[in-house]
């Protein structure tokens, strides 16, 4: 009897602050809907009940309900309206721009919405690895001076400060530094380079709209189209 072998086990990816946004937008929303609800007199209500009807899905459907699933086999990219089914053989590129895409070798795109690009992170990155670099710059230097200045006087002195100089730059990050969405990426692109020959990495791309948030999100608009107009 064979034992049938375990899923296996997806890496998550979501925007923290998409997810923060979110819930105080949903709060936000749903405090002044439920007291227009309760103390509106008139249309009032119904105009609160059609706002909260297209109000909150739409807004959980932008910030909370993003995320990309990857395991060893596939990648599945969840849309605010669409759920990508994206195995690693069928996938050309992961690409980073003013947003980050998978291309599949058919040429489709789609977009990663819970991996959006940061330009200030990419500075902060870039500003960090510059520091850094000087740094380690000025820890080398420094210790060439101290060999330099106590070596020939002070033998055994002098090649101490050359010891505790090169502890001081070892200290300094040497790898590069990374915005978070592109190291995202990066770790991405490394299983996809791993993953995309294997055998149960093949198979074909599905796509499926997300009619449980697009449904309520036309019910609510329309339902505020006809208030609006019969008003």
């Amino acid at each position: 009897m064979t034992t049938p072998h375990p899923e296996p086990k997806d890496r998550i990816y979501r925007s923290p602050a998409g997810l923060i946004g979110g819930v105080l937008l949903l709060a936000i929303a749903c405090w002044l809907g439920i007291d227009a609800l309760v103390s509106g007199h008139g249309r009032t209500p119904w105009l609160a009940l059609a706002g909260l009807i297209l109000v909150v899905p739409a807004v959980a459907a932008f910030t909370l309900r993003p995320a990309v699933y990857a395991n060893q086999d596939r990648l599945r990219v969840r849309n605010p309206f669409r759920v990508v089914v994206l195995p690693w053989g069928e996938i050309a590129s992961l690409r980073s721009g003013f947003s980050n895409e998978a291309v599949t070798k058919a040429g489709a795109k789609f977009q990663l919405w819970s991996v959006p690009v940061s330009l200030r992170g990419r500075k902060k990155a870039a500003r960090r690895e510059a520091k850094a670099a000087a740094e380690a710059a000025g820890a080398q230097r420094g210790g060439r001076s101290g060999a330099l200045g106590f070596g020939g006087g002070l033998g055994g002195f002098g090649g101490g400060m050359g010891a505790g100089s090169g502890m001081r730059g070892g200290a300094v990050p040497a790898g590069p530094t990374r915005a978070e969405s592109d190291q995202i990426m990066a770790d991405l692109r490394e299983l996809l380079e791993a993953r995309e020959q294997a055998e149960s990495a093949q198979g074909e791309v599905t796509v499926r709209w997300a009619y449980e948030v697009i449904g309520p999100v036309v019910a609510g608009a329309v339902l505020l189209a006809i208030l609006l107009a019969t008003g």
